[in-house]
């Protein structure tokens, strides 16, 4: 009997097209609160305002996505999303109010949640059962190295042309060639279209069965969404660090690769929540060493004299604490992601993928929403340092409820 291959040829497009996607996505990302500072003068809290908006209508679409995905022809759904994606690119090209640049950036999170749900429910739908648990974890190898070329990219981008212009037009360009991969995949009839009816309720929106992994993930969330946003104009502002952004997102994926190859023979043995526990750990000892690598160095730098030699040490610590974190919270969410993904897809039948799927992106959803918005707010009321320090006891709290409940949830709660 010939072997089932985990690398078929729609795999590759499916992963090549979701690198696209977060390319374009991650391109930005770290460079709008800038982008808003600087062309329309926007004070933190309103950056902050501004750039939730995305995650918020995410998220109020993620649930009828996983519905339609599951109801209707997952090609045309995916291929409908991805191109109303792309175009609203070309809406921060033509935005030249802070209104109406609010306005793109809140209705963009539309299609974009729509399409993270299908892109990795067609993944899903092209891998071999033999290679489901591995390939899902390797499927986000795609947005991990998408995290580290293109925030990079972005930031070389803009330190040498200080153009916003040349990257929305870079981000609509590589839209549009993950919509094309995608559009070329061939999904079969039996893939392609589910026949099972079932009376319409929550459960068609929402996975309920898996809610506490949805609750805990709003936690690591929330974290991720504080650092993701405000990392560039923190190191900026508060740790003097102009252009250390780009290599800080190269380190965290390198970490987020590493973790996933290293992690493949543990998702193919099915120790899910084994990788699950051992990522949350290492990842809330990056987001500690992220916040005290600064204080550390100040403390240090009172207790010497000699002012070189405080200059020294202080930016020594800072270095350690700033560029270690990215590693270890790569590495950590590289192990806790794939580990949650599975878990919650354990917990669905055969036609609750497109559900499973958007239930946790959800989850993710709700925290990165509040972690931008919370963020901004007790950056404005107080200070950046103060927003991260919120980051560590929020990840503290989350690896709290995984040990003491979500772990046994799942068990008890996952179908054969």
């Amino acid at each position: 009997m010939k072997a089932e291959r985990l690398w078929n040829q729609n795999y590759i497009k499916v992963m090549t097209a979701n690198f696209a996607l977060f390319f374009a996505f991650y391109v930005l990302t770290p460079l709008l609160p800038l982008y808003l500072s600087e062309t329309f003068h926007a004070t933190k809290d309103i950056i902050g305002l501004v750039l939730s908006g995305y995650t918020i209508t995410a998220l109020l679409f993620r649930p009828f996505s996983g519905y339609v995905v599951d109801t209707f022809p997952r090609k045309t759904v995916l291929v409908v999303c991805y191109t109303a994606f792309a175009i609203f690119f070309a809406g921060y090209l033509a935005a030249s109010t802070l209104l109406l640049f609010t306005i793109i950036r809140t209705l963009h999170g539309g299609p974009f949640g729509g399409l993270t749900v299908a892109n990795s429910t067609v993944a899903i739908d092209v891998l071999p059962s033999s290679h489901r648990n591995e390939g899902i974890g390797y499927y986000g190898l795609s947005n991990n190295l998408a995290m580290a070329i293109a925030p990079t990219i972005g930031i070389f981008i803009y330190h040498h042309t200080h153009s916003f212009e040349l990257l929305f037009w870079i981000a609509l360009i590589v839209a549009f060639a993950g919509l094309i991969t995608d559009a070329s995949i061939d999904l079969k009839k039996k893939e392609e279209i589910k026949k099972t009816k079932k009376k319409l309720s929550l459960d068609r929106f929402v996975l309920l069965r898996g809610w506490l992994l949805g609750v805990n993930m709003v936690f690591f969330g929330f974290c991720f969404g504080v650092l993701s946003n405000y990392l560039a104009i923190y190191g900026k502002e508060q740790l003097g660090i102009t252009s250390g952004t780009g290599t800080y997102f190269m380190l965290c994926s390198i970490g987020l690769i590493l973790s996933r190859l290293q992690g493949g023979k543990a998702l193919r043995q099915g120790r899910l929540t084994h990788n699950a526990a051992s990522g949350m750990v290492i990842s809330l000892i990056g987001y500690t060493l992220f916040i005290l690598g600064p204080t550390i160095a100040v403390t240090d730098s009172c207790i010497l004299s000699v002012a070189s030699e405080q200059n020294s040490l202080a930016s020594l610590f800072t270095s350690i604490g700033y560029y270690g974190s990215a590693l270890l919270i790569g590495l950590g969410n590289g192990h806790m992601w794939p580990a949650f993904q599975n878990m919650m897809i354990s917990m669905a039948h055969h036609n609750e993928r497109g559900t499973a799927n958007s239930t946790i992106l959800i989850s993710w959803d709700i925290g990165m929403g509040l972690g931008i918005l919370i963020g901004g707010i007790i950056s404005e009321l107080l200070n950046y340092s103060c927003a991260f320090w919120c980051v560590a006891v929020v990840n503290g709290i989350g690896v709290l409820l995984f040990f003491t409940k979500t772990r046994t949830f799942f068990l008890q709660r996952q179908i054969s």
